[in-house]
C-alpha cells in the first residue's frame, strides 16, 4: 500500500491519506468544502464548467512499441514524451505542499486478468468516487506495476508552453502504465482513461473488451448491452429481474463475462424512484452525485432538473445495487442487445440482427443527439461511434469487430437492435419510446419468447422485425405506422438510411462484401 511520498512519485505533499473509509472521504471533503449531503446522505458536488468529458484534450503519448499499433487520429492524438514528461512535472509540483488522496483497488473481476489500480487525487471526493468505480479488495494490491492515476485538476496546461488545446490535459502513458489528469474536475475522465488503456491492454492477453453492460437471468442466462450515453444501457441492465454483473465496462475472456469496475456511473437526469427503482436506491451515504440541483433548505435533489447540465450523474458502488451478481462474472453471453437512441423516430423499437448485420451495427455504433443537448442543435443529429465506444478504443474499430465476430462464431448468442428512442414522430413531434414497453421487448428477446413469432422485413434498413410480442401493441412493432404522416416517415428513415451509409463507407475496405450489404439499401 502506498502511503510514503517516494512511493507515489509526489515530492513532500503536506499529507497523504491513504485508502480511507467511505465515511472519512466524506468527512474529509464537507470539511475541505468540497460539496454537501443530500436528504438521503450522498455527497453532492459540482465539476465547474467541465461537466462531461473533454475528448479533444486527451493524448496518448508516441513512444515505441505501442505506436506502432494505436489508430492515431482525431480519437487518439499524439504527444511527445518530452512534452508528457513537462505535464508530469508539473502535476508533481502543484501537488507539492497539498494533500493527496490515494486509493488502491483493482479492475477487473476476473482473477485471471485483474490488473492493481492506484488513483492518487488532490481532492477527497474524487478519492471516494475512484473508491466507488474500481473493484474494492480486502488486502490492498501489490505495489508492482500498478495503472496509476493522478488527478490535479487545479493543475492547468498552458497551451502554448505545453503544446496542448486547453488547459484541460488528459495524457495516457502506455508503456508506463501512468494516466496524468490536469485542468477538469469532472470524475469522468478517472474511469474512462482506465479504461481507455485497459482497451489496448486486454486484447493482447486475448480479451475482448467492451463498452457494455451485462446482467443474467434466473436461468444463469448472460446478456450484454451495448450502448451511448443516453441510450438505457444502465437502466436496462438493471432489472429486478436479472442479476447485475456491471452497467459500463466488460470483458469477454475465453472462460466468459467479468465486469472491469467495482461500481457504477448513471447519468439521473429525470431519475426516479418508480422508474428505475435500483439506481435511485443506491444513490445514498457512500455515493457522490455531481451537478445536481438541490434545494439547500430539504437538500433534496431535482433530478427532473437540467439547470447545470443534461450530464448529471451519480457514482455508486456495486454492493448498493440489491439484484447483484457478487462474483462480477457470467458465462459466455446468450444474448447480446445493440441499444440506439434513434430521435429520428424510424428504427424499429426491436429487430433482431444476422451475423453480418451484427458486425455492421457493431462498427456504426449509432445514436442521435436531441436540440438542447448541446449548444447549436435544433433538430435530431446522427452520431456514429464505432463499437459503441469511439473515444475509448486506442487500438482501429476492426480489430475489436474482429474480435467480436470469432467470439459469436464460437459461442453463438442472439443479437439485437433495441431503439429506446422516438416513436410516432422525430424528437419535437414523437414521443419517446415507454420504458415500459422497452423493458417488455426486451424481456421477451432475453427469455427466448420471440424466437418463433413471425417477423417481417423493415424496407428501408432490411432489419428482422417481430410482428407480435407479448404485452406490446402490435402498432409499435412497425414504426411507420405509428407516425401521423407516412410520407414525412418515409422521408426520415430514407434521410437516416442514408447517414448510415455515408457513415460505413470508412470500413469498406476492411470488411467482406457480406458485411458491406448488411447495412440500409440503396
Amino acid at each position: 500500500m502506498a502511503s510514503t511520498p517516494e512511493e507515489l512519485g509526489i515530492p513532500s505533499p503536506r499529507a497523504v491519506y491513504a485508502n480511507l473509509a467511505p465515511a472519512c472521504l466524506v468527512e474529509h471533503a464537507l470539511l475541505r468544502g468540497e460539496g454537501m449531503l443530500t436528504d438521503r446522505g450522498a455527497l453532492l458536488v459540482s465539476t465547474g464548467s467541465r461537466t462531461g468529458r473533454s475528448p479533444q484534450d486527451r493524448y496518448i503519448v508516441a513512444q515505441p512499441p505501442s505506436e506502432q499499433e494505436v489508430d492515431w487520429g482525431s480519437v487518439n492524438r499524439p504527444i511527445t514524451p518530452a512534452q508528457f514528461e513537462r505535464l508530469l512535472a508539473k502535476v508533481r509540483d502543484y501537488l507539492r505542499g497539498r494533500d493527496v488522496f490515494v486509493v488502491d483497488g483493482w479492475a477487473c473481476a476476473d482473477p485471471a486478468q485483474r490488473l492493481p489500480i492506484r488513483v492518487i487525487a488532490e481532492k477527497a471526493w474524487h478519492a471516494l468516487f475512484a473508491r466507488c468505480l474500481f473493484i474494492r479488495a480486502e488486502v490492498p494490491p501489490p505495489a508492482e506495476a500498478p495503472l496509476t492515476v493522478l488527478a490535479a485538476p487545479g493543475a492547468l496546461a498552458e497551451p502554448g508552453v505545453d503544446g496542448t488545446r486547453s488547459e484541460v490535459f488528459v495524457l495516457l502513458n502506455l508503456e508506463r502504465r501512468l494516466i496524468v489528469i490536469g485542468g477538469t474536475h469532472y470524475a469522468g475522465e478517472i474511469k474512462k482513461s482506465v479504461f481507455s488503456v485497459l482497451n489496448y491492454l486486454l486484447p493482447r492477453q486475448g480479451v475482448l473488451p467492451m463498452h457494455c453492460s451485462a446482467n443474467i437471468g434466473p436461468a444463469g442466462d448472460t446478456a450484454l448491452f451495448f450502448g451511448l450515453s443516453g441510450t438505457g444501457k444502465t437502466t436496462l441492465s438493471t432489472d429486478p429481474y436479472r442479476r447485475l454483473i456491471g452497467d459500463d465496462e466488460h470483458g469477454w475472456s475465453d472462460t466468459g463475462i467479468f465486469n472491469i469496475e467495482g461500481g457504477c456511473y448513471a447519468k439521473t437526469i429525470r431519475l426516479s424512484p418508480t422508474g428505475e427503482p435500483q439506481i435511485w436506491n443506491a444513490i445514498r451515504f457512500g455515493a457522490v452525485v455531481e451537478n445536481a440541483v438541490i434545494d439547500p433548505a430539504t437538500r433534496r435533489v431535482d433530478f427532473d432538473s437540467d439547470r447545470v447540465t443534461e450530464n448529471t450523474r451519480a457514482a455508486y458502488p456495486l454492493e448498493h445495487i440489491d439484484h447483484l451478481e457478487p462474483s462480477g462474472r457470467g458465462g459466455h453471453p446468450t444474448n447480446i442487445v445493440f441499444l440506439t437512441c434513434d430521435a429520428f423516430g424510424v428504427l424499429p423499437p426491436l429487430s433482431r440482427l444476422t451475423p453480418e448485420q451484427t458486425q455492421y451495427h457493431f462498427l456504426s455504433g449509432y445514436t442521435a443527439k436531441v436540440a438542447g443537448t448541446e449548444t447549436g442543435v435544433r433538430e435530431p443529429q446522427a452520431t456514429f461511434s464505432a463499437c459503441f465506444g469511439a473515444p475509448f478504443w486506442p487500438l482501429p474499430p476492426t480489430r475489436y469487430a474482429d474480435m467480436l465476430r470469432e467470439r459469436l462464431q464460437r459461442h453463438g448468442a442472439a443479437v439485437w437492435l433495441v431503439n429506446t428512442g422516438w416513436t410516432g414522430g422525430a424528437y419535437g413531434q414523437g414521443r419517446r419510446m415507454p420504458l415500459a414497453q422497452t423493458r417488455a421487448l426486451l424481456r421477451a428477446a432475453l427469455e427466448g419468447s420471440l424466437a418463433d413469432v413471425p417477423y417481417e422485413t423493415d424496407p428501408n434498413f432490411g432489419l428482422a422485425v417481430p410482428t407480435t410480442c407479448p404485452g406490446v401493441p402490435p402498432q409499435l412493432l412497425r414504426p411507420r405506422q405509428t407516425w401521423s404522416d407516412h410520407a414525412a416517415y418515409d422521408l426520415q428513415a430514407r434521410r437516416l438510411a442514408a447517414l448510415f451509409r455515408d457513415n460505413f463507407r470508412q470500413y469498406v475496405p476492411f470488411v467482406p462484401e457480406s458485411v458491406r450489404r448488411a447495412g440500409p439499401a440503396d
